[in-house]
């Protein structure tokens, strides 16, 4: 069936076009099952699956702070080092990649997916971006709430997103060469962009 990664930056509308994509395309949406899983392969509760996830800005932030900085070859600042912990949750979660990939397929929003499975002929990746001060107005008009705090919640998520994929994948995720399609979903309709991604990924065999 194969798979479709999602990376989405804050205010990209990823939590919204991702799970229409898979309706269309007839897979499955993975997204919160996917620290449920590695928590249960871990024997550790959900919430502490969800402190090492990418797509978990708060929890995110708690591993990233946690690791100390080191300078980065990408540019920036990286964790310096990695604790057993982390590293099993990094593992178990690629490990949960693979075996989607592997089996029925689908959709899957953040995990650093793309990189994961960078690798596979019968997966598209796809990002979603748009210039900060149009996804900031994109997340207002969505969830509402002062300007200021939601501006600092793009900024977090923007930084520890960034910061997760630099340390554990040594790359930018932001590089377009990481992806198959690249797409301003802040300039487009979402309704446009699901129909660009399941065109692509029908393109590549893709869906039921």
């Amino acid at each position: 069936m194969g798979v479709v990664t999602v990376s989405a930056s804050f205010g990209a509308g990823g939590a919204e076009i991702a799970p229409a994509v898979a309706e269309r395309l007839g897979l499955p949406f993975h997204d919160r099952v996917i620290p449920a899983q590695v928590a249960g392969r871990l024997g550790v509760p959900v919430a502490e699956a969800e402190a090492n996830d990418e797509t978990i800005t708060r929890g995110l932030w708690r591993l990233v702070t946690s690791l100390g900085t080191m300078p980065d070859p990408v540019g920036g600042v990286l964790p310096t080092s990695t604790l057993p912990d982390e590293r099993a949750y990094r593992v178990q979660t690629e490990r949960v990649l693979a075996e989607i990939a592997e089996g029925a397929g689908g959709v899957v929003l953040g995990r650093a997916a793309a990189m994961v499975l960078r690798d596979r002929p019968d997966v598209l990746h796809v990002r979603l971006d748009g210039h900060p001060d149009r996804r900031l107005a994109a997340a207002l008009a969505h969830r509402g709430g002062p300007e200021d705090d939601v501006r600092r919640e793009r900024d977090a998520a923007d930084a520890a997103r960034t910061a997760y994929v630099r340390h554990f994948y040594r790359c930018d995720p932001a590089e377009a060469r990481h992806y198959h399609l690249v797409v301003d979903s802040t300039e487009l309709p979402h309704d446009t962009v699901v129909e660009l991604v399941v065109t692509a990924a029908r393109a590549r065999g893709i869906g039921r």
